[in-house]
């Protein structure tokens, strides 16, 4: 099943997930493409240590590499022009974010220049396996052969001098036709594997924490302890805001709930999206990964509880950073990013330009500073924070948010802030451990960083200093390694409080009709240079990082420091100074509900609680007005006393009963009499809609369900099958109904496609969906499961056109799995269109007599099926069908019984569902 060449860009405003394989399939000789007059070399490529070493010989040519090639922008001087007015208060452009695709227009590579390197590839034999909206990336898949030929290197394997395995390198920088737009190359190399930014595992945690004064196990920091350190009274709690993790490793759903549940909170939904063929396995050993992402998503969690959602990106232990840093932007619905892992490299201009376009979309991207101490001066040092051999980067960038950390000591469990100093356990098992900080050699300083006084930290007048900020990153409890937990230290910790610091932020700001915060950094040194920094910011002035390479630096000092940035967060009052005070009226939770069920219902969610309340220290007078005739509204205004609290429900009306299908919405208006400003709150109310997310899967990919199966497999020269995959009509195959894609199922074992659905306990649904089985065979089955129960198993069906496939089920509970098998060894299933609709209860409407005939009349749903049927008498067994099936094609569904007006016999009559 040798699949023909597929030319597919992947979405990027559809949906959160924008970069998957392009199932591309080239059949290409050599190039045998004349040498280039003039060739460019592309620096940093080649580890430092190659040139101490001796190769213990050459790749295979055979072997396969996967590479993500960097373009360079059209408009690089416009875009920090841009981004300098977007971030200054006095310009007319602060804070007027764009899109992914404004990005790509104004300021993304030409489409002449992503042919161009296209172009490059297939002429080399690379396969194009990805294509990115912004343009900035190109990732290919070749065989070493090509890939030297390409790039006109030799790739070696080397014995690495520091850890017990073998790594590859170029043995020369690379090159290319200097016309060509190519920045870089990722994946030339494996000498620094991406690592977690020196995660500590604190066997001994009473030898380095000042204090065990958490809620936690053996006084471990977990949950609400944060928040009552850093955000005392705050009500904020991440409604309505998203959080992203970068991340290289997997993690057990089972620890999460683990560590809610210790924690007293409720679960926060989280969403997986995998890239660079990693399938979310967490490793395992002294080298897994897998307490990172637990930490990371956990941190979230406690910093902000009523997250919507949080979102990981996993490229697995062999992943690009380019790639997932790259899926992150494309998700620009997801406005603070958080990364706890280093990589090496040292800087590189399209990270660079990657994290430049999360800044233009409002996108806040936070990134741990590491956990070796102060960072040693220059590039080739022994720690310095630019150093291409060591897993540092990006900590210098000067584009986003480097955190670093502090020790923190409470009150007690659950109790306030009451001092910190730097995080440093000094020498701890063999290495010194510390929150880094230091001077990059390579970034000069920003604007926003001048006009600092370094002349007691340390810092520098003309290179960036880091870090900007910190948090606490010691003594903290993490469940992690499916059913362990134990006490975690380092920056790791810190950076993803930090993101979900800036979703209370972004909370706020929409609540108030306010733009995003951004990127946070020009306001951040504002507040520091200002008047409000001391009410804004726990000035860390105690502790250092030194260590033995580093024996001098750094210090914490008053202000700005180079152990610990501006300090930690004082909850509110920073929140206030970034994104503006809210109004004195409080109300929580910022977004109303969306409601889903049949016409006539019932539908749920059905009613919602607003807590109000007034932070000011006087009565203020509300009111609430309620647009939509489906809401209603308890009470609707009031007087609320100074620092009162005040309940408002809203519930669905009994007009929703009489709603035709379609998709109704509406903003609750609150409004302060006192200071004349109104609050929206946004209701959703779905009748007669599919539950199915992309159940057309015009993502042009498996966003929203769950794909369990071969993608593609590699057969050698180019030559790749696909068995699972989203495709459109160019692609030759006849997989779309209707739209642009359709699934293409044609897997040679039994892969399964399914969705979580929220239903209504006892509600009946109907499962709709097209399907099409082009070539007949032997070895094919496909299956539909409802809650594990089997709907429809079909194996060896004959070759069929695309035909509809309907079945009526019940929810028994609040959430239901549906799930799709297929196994098609000689060809593919073409699978489109896929719904799930509440089914509405059968309502008798009118019955009228006539001279010869008796008509009646019942309320229906458009495009069920339905059957009359009949008895003369009710204790008769069966019914008896009246006519065939009929469709209906309205809200109402009339049939006339001829025979009944001469009939000896009365008649009872029913309608029925009959799909």
């Amino acid at each position: 099943m040798n699949n023909s060449h597929l030319n597919k860009i992947i979405p990027t405003s559809a949906a959160l997930f924008w970069v998957t394989s392009l199932m591309a399939v080239l059949f290409l000789t050599p190039a045998g493409v004349a040498a280039a007059s003039f060739l460019k070399t592309l620096p940093g490529h080649v580890p430092a240590e190659v040139k101490r070493l001796t190769a213990k010989g050459t790749l295979p040519a055979s072997n396969r590499l996967n590479l993500a090639i960097g373009l360079t922008l059209r408009d690089s001087k416009g875009l920090e022009d841009f981004l300098a007015q977007l971030y200054d208060p006095a310009s007319p452009r602060y804070r007027q974010f764009l899109t992914p695709e404004q990005f790509a227009s104004e300021f993304g590579p030409t489409e002449s220049d992503y042919a161009a390197v296209r172009n490059f590839a297939r002429q080399n034999n690379l396969t194009v396996t990805a294509l990115h909206t912004n343009r900035l990336l190109l990732d290919v898949s070749g065989s070493v052969e090509d890939i030297q030929k390409a790039f006109h290197v030799t790739l070696r394997i080397y014995a690495h001098p520091t850890q017990e395995r073998d790594f590859y390198a170029p043995d020369t920088e690379p090159t290319v036709d200097a016309s060509l737009p190519i920045s870089d190359i990722s994946g030339l190399n494996n000498y620094v594997l991406p690592h977690p930014k020196s995660l500590h595992i604190d066997f001994n945690p009473s030898t380095n924490a000042v204090g065990r004064m958490g809620s936690g196990s053996g006084g471990t920091y977990i949950g609400k302890d944060f928040r009552a350190a850093y955000l005392p009274g705050a009500t904020l709690t991440g409604s309505g805001q998203m959080v992203g993790l970068l991340e290289f490793d997997g993690y057990y759903a089972s620890d999460i709930s683990a560590y809610e549940t210790t924690a007293g909170y409720s679960s926060v939904p989280l969403q997986t999206v995998l890239l660079d063929n990693y399938d979310g396995t967490p490793t395992r050993g002294p080298d897994s990964g897998n307490g990172e992402v637990s930490l990371d998503i956990e941190m979230a969690v406690a910093m902000a509880p009523g997250l919507s959602k949080i979102v990981i990106f996993e490229g697995g232990p062999n992943g690009l950073q380019n790639d997932i840093l790259n899926a992150m932007a494309a998700s620009n619905q997801i406005k603070q990013l958080s990364c706890s892992w280093g990589w090496g490299g040292g800087p590189s201009t399209t990270t660079d330009n990657i994290f430049k376009e999360m800044a233009t979309q409002g996108q806040s991207f936070f990134v741990a500073v590491g956990d070796s101490d102060a960072f040693t001066v220059g590039s080739s040092s022994v720690n310095g924070v630019d150093n291409t051999s060591l897993d540092n980067a990006p900590s210098s960038c000067p584009y986003i948010t480097v955190v670093g950390g502090t020790t923190l000591s409470t009150t007690g469990p659950g109790g306030s802030w009451s001092s910190e100093t730097t995080w440093n356990w000094g020498l701890d098992d063999g290495s010194y451990v510390g929150t880094s900080g230091g001077v990059s050699s390579y970034y000069s300083i920003p604007t926003w960083q001048a006009g600092i006084s370094m002349s007691a930290n340390g810092g520098s007048t003309t290179h960036r200093n880091i870090p900007d900020v910190a948090l606490t990153a010691d003594n903290v409890y993490v469940a992690y390694g499916d059913g362990s937990s134990g006490t975690f230290g380092g920056t790791s910790c810190a950076t993803p409080l930090w993101a979900a610091l800036v979703a209370l932020m972004n909370q706020q700001a929409a609540s108030a009709g306010a733009p995003m915060a951004g990127f946070i950094n020009p306001a951040i040194y504002t507040i520091g240079k200002g008047t409000s920094y001391s009410s804004s910011f726990h000035d860390i002035m105690t502790g250092n990082n030194t260590s033995s390479n580093s024996p001098n630096n750094y210090h914490a000092v008053t202000g700005y420091d180079l152990c610990t940035g501006w300090g930690t967060p004082i909850g509110q009052s920073l929140i206030n100074a970034v994104v503006g005070a809210p109004d004195s009226l409080g109300i929580t939770p910022s977004v109303g509900f969306t409601a889903n069920g049949a016409i006539g219902g019932p539908f749920s969610p059905n009613t919602l609680a607003f807590v109000l309340t007034n932070s000011s220290s006087s009565s203020l007078t509300w009111s609430v007005i309620d647009p939509a005739a489906w809401l209603e509204v308890t009470p609707t205004n009031g007087v609320l006393a100074a620092h009162a609290i005040a309940n408002v429900t809203i519930d669905l009306s009994t007009a929703a009963d009489s709603l035709a299908a379609g998709i109704y919405t509406t903003n609750m208006i609150f409004t302060n009499w006192i200071t004349h400003i109104t609050q929206n709150a946004s209701f959703s109310l779905q009748i007669g809609q599919s539950l199915v997310q992309n159940g057309g899967f015009e993502t042009g990919d498996f966003t929203g369900w769950s794909m369990v199966g071969n993608t593609i497999v590699y057969n050698g020269r180019g030559n790749y099958t696909v068995y699972d995959a989203v495709e459109d009509a160019a692609s030759g195959y006849n997989v779309v109904h209707a739209g642009t894609y359709g699934a293409f199922l044609g897997d040679d074992q039994l892969a399964t496609l399914s969705q979580n659905l929220t239903t209504i306990s006892g509600q009946n649904y109907l499962i709709s969906f097209w399907l099409d089985n082009p070539v007949s065979g032997s070895v094919q089955q496909f299956l539909v499961n409802w809650n594990g129960t089997t709907l429809y198993n079909s194996g060896s069906p004959p070759a069929f056109a695309w035909t509809n496939f309907q079945f009526i089920t019940t929810a028994s509970g609040t959430n239901s799995i549906l799930q799709f098998g297929a196994e098609n060894d000689p060809s593919y299933f073409g699978l489109d269109d896929v719904s799930v609709t509440p089914v509405p209860t059968v309502a008798f409407r009118t019955a009228v007599e006539a001279a010869t005939s008796f008509s009646l009349t019942w309320g229906t749903a458009i495009g069920l099926t339905y059957q009359v049927q009949y008895k003369t008498n009710l204790l008769q067994l069966n019914w008896i069908d009246l006519g065939t099936p009929a469709v209906a094609t309205g809200s109402s569904l009339a049939i006339s019984d001829t025979n009944s007006v001469n009939s000896p016999s009365q008649r009872f009559y029913r309608l029925v569902v009959s799909p």
